[in-house]
């Protein structure tokens, strides 16, 4: 039987990707332009992120802020 380890020195990292999201607060109140309700609009932020473990952000990128209509999900920069 050899002792040695079987990967010596080496380590490895488990990575993932994820789109984030997170609701900022009320948006405007205003006419959709897709299903021409009058609502009140959510106001949004998301991003990309590399995570090391699944659980530890390090790097994010693409990210965009926006409103989103309430009834049909219409999306609109902010």
């Amino acid at each position: 039987m050899d002792p040695r380890p079987a990967y010596p020195g080496h380590v490895f990292f488990i990575i993932g990707i994820d789109t984030e999201l997170r609701h900022l607060g009320d948006g405007a109140t205003r006419e959709c332009p897709r299903c021409h309700n009058i609502t009140q609009w959510l106001r949004m932020r998301s991003f990309r992120q590399l995570t090391l473990f699944f659980v530890i952000p390090t790097i994010r990128w693409r990210r965009r802020q926006y409103e989103t209509c309430g009834i049909c999900g219409a999306v609109i920069d902010a």
